[in-house]
């Protein structure tokens, strides 16, 4: 961002209807809170290292439940 005091343009700004600027707010708070996790997991990798191989799950069966999920909220194709 610039160093720069940003000129008033205030005026030339469009207002959001209050449901749309509902939505951004809300928007806004779950990317946050998703920073917040991941951030959380990147401290916690770094005070105590990687999890343990037994501990964890393959990516491919993440992937597999993943596209399970998705297909099922996909609807049938006659």
């Amino acid at each position: 961002m610039s160093e720069q005091p940003a000129a008033d343009h205030a005026a030339d700004r469009q207002h959001l209807e209050p449901a749309a600027a509902d939505a951004v707010r809300a928007y806004a708070a779950k990317t946050r809170a998703d920073a917040d996790q991941l951030a959380a997991v990147l401290e916690d990798i770094a005070t105590n290292g990687l999890p343990a191989v037994a501990d964890s799950t393959p990516w491919e069966e993440l992937r597999e439940a993943h596209l399970t999920r998705l297909a099922a909220q996909r609807p049938a194709v006659a």
